[in-house]
């Protein structure tokens, strides 16, 4: 535990390490970037279906079939294919990570929707609404605690293996794990690891906020 510490006041007291492209704010918008592109790719694809596969009642064997087969994708394997079959770019990278966040937000979004009381439905139906109106008015913010569960939990694992990136020559908090494991410099490793850690915190941080501001107070109140 004691050197532990120490490689991590030894990285974080470095003042080379807060400045210049390789610095901490430089690693950290690098790390943010990617991890912002590939969750707004995987909620395009996968909150759309999961929200009309739950609206419809269609389509739920195919979400199941193509969150599993996402799930069933070895991350950094499929990163070496890739990388393999195109060369090194922006692309090999951001599949891997689109295809890890798609099954947590195709899922709640479709368990969501598929869980609300059949009761709201028929009375929204009642009142006149079309059926994007009852999906979006009526359906939707009664889902959205397990919709933003599902949210969270992409953007977590998104966040947590954009570390990856590194690997390929790409920069992010993977950067000093990867450097540092070549250069047998602990610190380098061990201040990456913990960067990978806060940057996970902060996402779980964002979606507590997220979920108080978005979601009513009725719904949360019926939940707790």
């Amino acid at each position: 535990m004691t050197t532990l510490l120490n490689y991590l006041a030894e990285y974080f007291g470095d003042s080379a390490n807060w400045s210049g492209a390789s610095g901490i704010p430089t690693r950290l918008a690098q790390h943010f970037g990617y991890a912002l592109l590939a969750f707004v790719i995987s909620v395009l694809l996968a909150l759309p279906l999961g929200l009309w596969t739950g609206h419809t009642g269609r389509g739920g064997v195919l979400v199941s079939l193509t969150a599993n087969a996402a799930r069933a994708l070895p991350t950094y394997g499929l990163l070496v294919l890739l990388v393999v079959l195109y060369g090194i770019g922006l692309v090999p990278v951001m599949v891997p990570l689109v295809a890890l966040a798609i099954p947590p937000i195709l899922l709640n979004s479709y368990e969501g929707i598929r869980g609300i009381d059949p009761a709201l439905t028929d009375a929204a139906r009642g009142m006149g609404m079309t059926s994007s109106q009852i999906l979006l008015r009526a359906q939707l913010p009664v889902a959205l605690p397990l919709i933003l569960v599902g949210l969270r939990t992409a953007a977590v694992q998104i966040v947590a293996t954009a570390t990856i990136a590194a690997a390929v020559s790409f920069g992010g908090v993977g950067r000093p794990i990867v450097d540092g494991l070549a250069r047998s410099d602990y610190a380098l490793v061990v201040g990456g690891a913990a960067l990978a850690g806060i940057c996970s915190l902060v996402i779980l941080a964002l979606f507590a906020v997220l979920g108080r501001l978005l979601v009513s107070p009725g719904v949360r109140a019926s939940r707790d």
